[in-house]
Formats: C-alpha cells, sequence, structure tokens
C-alpha cells in the first residue's frame, strides 16, 4: 500500500497539471519495473478532443516506450475510477493492475457503476484496487467543479 500511495502522489501531481488548462483534474502515471516509464493528465478542453483523457494518453505514452501495445507488465495508477473508455482501452492493452484514487458514481467503470475492468466474458481481467488517496483526488475534483459552478 505504501508503494502505491508513491505512484499515486505522482498521478495527483499530473493532475493538478490539467487544472492550468480548465481540464478536469485527472492524472496518471504508469509504472513498469519500479520507474515510471509514462504520465499523463487530461487534456480534453486543452486539445478539444474527446478521447483525451489522462488514461488514453498514458497508455499510448507507455506502449511507445515498450514498443508494443502490449502492456503485460505495467502498473497503472489514476487519479479517477475510469470511465468506460478508458477501462476498455486498459482491458485491450493487458493492463495487469490498475491501482485508482476516487470513485466515480456517474461514469465508474471499475465498479461504480459497472465493472469492465473485472468483466468474466472478456479474454482479460485487471485487478483493480480503489481508494488510494481518494480523499485528495475526489477533494481536487470537488473543488475543481465548485468553482466550474461559480
Amino acid at each position: 500500500m505504501q508503494r502505491d500511495e508513491q505512484w499515486m502522489r505522482e498521478a495527483l501531481a499530473e493532475a493538478r497539471q490539467a487544472l492550468e488548462h480548465d481540464d478536469v483534474p485527472v492524472g496518471a502515471v504508469v509504472v513498469r519495473h519500479d520507474a515510471i516509464i509514462a504520465r499523463a493528465h487530461n487534456r480534453r478542453e486543452e486539445w478539444q478532443e474527446p478521447t483525451a483523457h489522462a488514461e488514453i494518453l498514458a497508455l499510448r505514452a507507455a506502449a511507445q516506450v515498450v514498443g508494443t501495445w502490449y502492456l503485460t507488465d505495467v502498473t497503472f495508477y489514476i487519479t479517477k475510477e475510469p470511465c468506460p473508455m478508458c477501462a476498455g482501452a486498459l482491458v485491450l492493452a493487458r493492463v495487469p493492475r490498475v491501482v485508482f484514487g476516487a470513485l466515480d458514481p456517474k461514469m465508474g467503470a471499475g465498479g461504480s457503476v459497472v465493472n469492465l475492468l473485472q468483466e468474466p466474458r472478456f479474454n482479460h481481467r485487471v485487478e483493480v484496487v480503489g481508494g488510494v488517496l481518494a480523499e485528495e483526488s475526489a477533494r481536487m475534483l470537488r473543488e475543481f467543479f465548485e468553482k466550474l459552478r461559480q
């Protein structure tokens, strides 16, 4: 758990960067052999790109580093439970383990609304650890949306 918190702090730092361009503060880091090989944050607003979620961008960067889309030896850290699009991408990339912070009761696809990461009918299932530094992740999201509504 201590190691997961260390990497989640890195993901939180990445999430803060999304605030610089008014994106939802979600950050991701991909860890392989005890080192970060990729990191990303949401860029949907900045790029006006609907698929520019932190998870998708981090998966692309990790695949570049590893040299294949088949990411079987990484752990993926994300500050918020993945949405269906991102959960599907994580499954397709064969990511073995996902650790996330805050739950997403509206779009969560790691167990809150649906659990695509562990769908038994899929050919790959992901180990899921939720709630790591959840309050810090949730607070950042809450403050972002409160400010947006003002």
